[in-house]
């Protein structure tokens, strides 16, 4: 396997997670003016949104608490962002997701290393957000 920083790693290690649930990759690190979208997958008519989150140990929020309002609001921007260029997608049944990696361990999560080697949880977070039309205010 490449070595790879942890942001990656949690990228890679997400996919193969929604791919073991039947889902295929429609489009990975999707951006927009707005922001960016991780993965983003599809199975029959149903689209994830995914925003990937990754921490070693700190003494800060776990990785689920560190998807804010504000980046929650970027993803939505995004997601329709996302929805305008691909019209055939307009129809499905979508939600946003999240998939977190929270270590055990401290350490520099920009050095490249296999990070399978270390413990962590794992948490897929279904339905991690919705929005009514006065939290969108676009």
């Amino acid at each position: 396997m490449p070595e790879m920083n942890l942001g990656q790693w949690a990228e890679r290690q997400a996919l193969k997670l929604a791919e073991l649930q039947g889902y295929a990759l429609v489009q990975a690190n999707y951006h927009s003016p707005y922001g960016e979208i991780d993965l983003i997958v599809q199975r029959g008519q149903e689209l994830l949104l995914i925003e990937v989150k990754a921490r070693s140990r700190t003494a800060y929020a776990q990785a689920a608490e560190s998807v804010s309002v504000h980046k929650q609001r970027k993803m939505l921007k995004t997601a329709l962002h996302f929805f305008s260029a691909r019209p055939e997608l307009q129809q499905h049944d979508w939600r946003f997701d999240v998939i977190c990696f929270d270590f055990y361990q401290r350490f520099a999560k920009s050095i490249q290393q296999d990070f399978s080697n270390f413990t962590y949880d794992q948490q897929w977070i279904e339905n991690a957000f919705t929005f009514d039309q006065e939290f969108i205010n676009l």
